[in-house]
């Protein structure tokens, strides 16, 4: 038999930030080692590091007629469990991109949260309404550590009791009422996670935990991106190679639109919590990635193999995908893995993020449409959707995972079964207050009709508010983009008085280059923060 050459493959995933992946073709990928040991709960089995290990159950059988997946309708032991969003741990941001000296506005579902770091720079978290008059503590500031409404100076410590009312009379005490409901949070692995029980205390061994992430070495490429369609739409298509090569086709030197071909699923756990499996592509069978969904927000895929020089490889992405309420949605993208590629070295980092940015532009327009057809609709998605058993296994899964879970959530559009959002979005996300949130939020994001207005189709919307790096990077280059093209000026203006023509040359050609330098600064700004259009929709 003759021995496979050696490959270069890429896991459609790493289209985002440039992760290559050079693995031996004629080598087995290598399954996930094996985990500490666990311990039962409540039918969810537990690792002594804290990760979730869920026990496999029975698969539904599908049927399939003319290669259309069409899964089974069956009851199963999972349909009576009981699922409650509120019992869970969300993503609120990553820790580093917390700011030190201000309040964070957050949501999830319709829940609004403020995030901020306390005088001991520990990270804090209450509702973000002051019990006073219900203003948005995210409008207020940090004084001493505490947060400050800015309507009438009401403070509050971390643990939400007021300790300050400039308007209470001398020896006067401040109510026991005057607080603001706190939620528990937790930094791990990089990672901002709150629990949404108001009844139950956290549970520590729901904290997500991310094994590759613990290894010598591992790298970590992190963005957040602010979108504007459902959570539920955005893991849809997180879970969707399939699309990778036409929608994001010659994005960055990985997805070709001609590499579209079947793919391969195995379904190996389904249970109240989520599922996972295999998958890969029928043109290389023994690449097998390893999918891993677990409710409410968390979607991992894993490709472990070891490389023609015997050595492990893992490389693993990460989407941590926060419901921000209707039509809204935060996501967190982690891209790690053992093998770095020379292009992470020598790019800067704000051209892996712009480049995320580009690969979530270009499937917007989609996914917002997409959106709003399920929300005018009102129907489940075996009514709307046409599943293909070589490429749409997953969305069925997760669909089908909604029939079982969504008894649990605020709102769901199940394979089979759905509940609508119980208001309309221009209802949760009051109008009547739109207007001055818009002009409140001016003054730190830019005026209207600038680059920085609000607005969740704008790049430096949707990204770069979110990003110190990306921040610092627009400042730096706006600076230099002004410098370049004063010294340009100054340059022009001593050729006109210089003396001689030997003096007028170089000072004209000293001209020509700071202003082609002041052109590739405002270049790179707009890379940063002007959004992509495709070339056939550009008018």
């Amino acid at each position: 038999m003759t021995t496979p050459r050696a490959t270069t493959t890429t896991s459609p995933f790493s289209s985002l930030l440039l992760l290559p992946i050079s693995p031996s073709a004629a080598t087995p990928p290598r399954r996930a080692r094996t985990p500490p040991p666990a311990v039962a709960h409540g039918g969810v089995r537990w690792t002594a590091g804290g990760r979730r290990r869920r026990r496999g159950c029975r698969a539904a059988a599908a049927v399939v007629e003319d290669g259309v997946l069409l899964p089974k309708e069956q009851e199963d032991d999972a349909s009576a469990a009981r699922y409650d969003w509120r019992e869970e741990w969300y993503p609120l941001y990553l820790a580093k991109e917390v700011p030190d000296d201000a309040a964070l506005p957050l949501t999830v579902f319709d829940r609004q949260l403020v995030l901020y770091r306390d005088a001991a720079g520990v990270l804090r978290c209450h509702e973000d309404r002051c019990p006073h008059r219900l203003a948005k503590l995210s409008e207020g500031q940090l004084v001493d550590g505490k947060l400050e409404c800015l309507y009438h100076g009401w403070q509050f410590d971390g643990e939400g009791k007021c300790v300050k009312i400039p308007q209470l009379p001398d020896g006067a005490k401040i109510p026991r009422n005057a607080c603001a409901r706190s939620y528990e949070v937790r930094d791990s692995q990089g990672v901002v996670w709150a629990w949404m029980s108001g009844t139950n205390p956290p549970d520590e061994r729901k904290l997500p935990w991310f094994e590759p992430y613990a290894r010598p070495g591992f790298t970590d490429l992190s963005t957040v991106h602010e979108l504007p369609y459902d959570h539920s739409i955005l893991l849809e298509n997180l879970m969707d190679p399939a699309h990778v090569p036409i929608s994001h086709d010659r994005t960055d030197w990985t997805a070709k639109r001609e590499d579209a071909q079947p793919l391969f699923f195995e379904v190996t756990e389904r249970t109240p919590g989520g599922f996972a499996g295999y998958w890969g592509k029928q043109r290389t069978p023994h690449l097998r990635n390893l999918l891993r969904f677990e409710a409410p927000c968390v979607l991992t895929n894993t490709l472990e193999f070891v490389d023609k020089d015997g050595k492990e490889q893992c490389f693993s992405a990460h989407f941590l995908c926060r419901p921000a309420g209707q039509g809204k949605s935060m996501l967190l993208v982690r891209f790690g893995s053992t093998q770095t590629s020379p292009l992470v070295k020598v790019l800067p980092r704000w051209y892996f993020h712009q480049n995320a940015c580009k690969v979530f532009e270009q499937d917007m327009g989609f996914l917002s449409s997409q959106n709003e057809v399920l929300l005018r609709e009102k129907m489940p998605t075996k009514e709307l959707y046409l599943n293909l058993r070589s490429s749409d296994t997953w969305v069925a899964e997760y669909r089908r995972w909604m029939d079982r879970a969504g008894h649990g959530m605020p709102y769901y559009f199940g394979h089979s079964t759905l509940s609508p959002p119980p208001v309309p979005a221009v209802v949760e996300q009051a109008p009547a207050g739109a207007v001055a949130g818009m002009s409140a939020s001016f003054p730190a994001k830019g005026g209207v009709g600038a680059t920085h207005a609000p607005n969740p189709t704008n790049r430096y919307f949707r990204h770069v508010v979110h990003c110190k790096g990306c921040r610092d990077s627009v400042k730096r280059y706006a600076s230099l983009k002004n410098a370049f093209a004063a010294l340009a000026a100054a340059a022009v203006a001593a050729a006109i008085l210089a003396a001689t023509r030997q003096l007028k040359a170089v000072l004209l050609a000293s001209a020509a280059a700071l202003a082609a330098a002041s052109y590739a600064c405002n270049w790179v700004l707009s890379l940063i923060t002007t959004n992509f259009i495709r070339t056939h929709r550009r008018l």
